[in-house]
């Protein structure tokens, strides 16, 4: 089996929260998201839900300090296998995990990258909705289509981060602050890219293979 802790990196869109769950699932590891941990904060509606709030419908990414308090806050005390999805997103944050890691005798090992086009985000990213009520993800090309979820009957509607006035710039924020994450676990040899396209199952069994034999790709046991 791979190191006890895994990073999953993707842009927006790439798929790394569902791939990170089903990787968790199937392996039986733990599964830290930090876009989870935000949309909690901001169903409480508190001061920290709120600034969140506020730089997420902007496009922009959450202050390092504040991201960073909330997913070390997550990982103490655990002795649990986790998968962090979402965290790190720059060098400041990957440096700050790997410090607070030390600080325990632990280390991260394999970091899978879920390789996506542009193009193909930009796409995934415009025709995503989700049921107000039950929060199950639907598809809408070109904001066409069905209005209640298939589940539920729940009404559909679009985040703010996913309106693709907001989707340009989300994308650009995270290859100027994310992408050279992939030089840093690379120069680590820790970096295992994934093909993100195709169907979900498919790309859920490249991964978990990769985990299994830790030593492919770059990965370290």
């Amino acid at each position: 089996m791979s190191a006890l802790f895994t990073v999953f990196l993707g842009a927006p869109g790439a798929g790394k929260g569902t791939q990170a769950a089903a990787a968790a699932q199937a392996l039986r590891l733990a599964h830290i998201s930090s876009g989870d941990m935000f949309r909690r904060a901001i169903a409480r509606d508190d001061e920290l839900g709120r600034t969140v709030c506020a730089y997420l419908e902007k496009g922009t990414l959450v202050p390092d300090e504040i991201t960073t308090r909330m997913v070390l806050d997550e990982l103490k005390g655990s002795n649990q296998g986790i998968i962090l999805d979402g965290f790190p997103r720059n060098l400041r944050q990957a440096m700050s995990l790997d410090a607070a890691l030390g600080r325990e005798d632990r280390a991260l090992g394999c970091v899978i990258y879920i390789k996506v086009a542009e193009s193909e985000l930009l796409r995934r990213l415009s025709a995503r909705w989700l049921c107000r009520q039950c929060q199950a993800p639907h598809t809408c090309p070109n904001g066409e289509g069905e209005t209640t979820c298939q589940k539920c009957a729940g009404e559909l509607y679009q985040r703010p981060d996913d309106q693709p006035e907001t989707v340009q710039r989300r994308l650009e924020v995270y290859f100027a602050e994310t992408a050279p994450l992939i030089a840093y676990y690379r120069d680590q040899d820790k970096l295992c890219e994934i093909d993100g396209e195709g169907e979900v199952e498919t790309i859920t069994q490249r991964i978990t293979e990769v985990l299994r034999d830790g030593e492919s790709i770059g990965c370290q046991r």
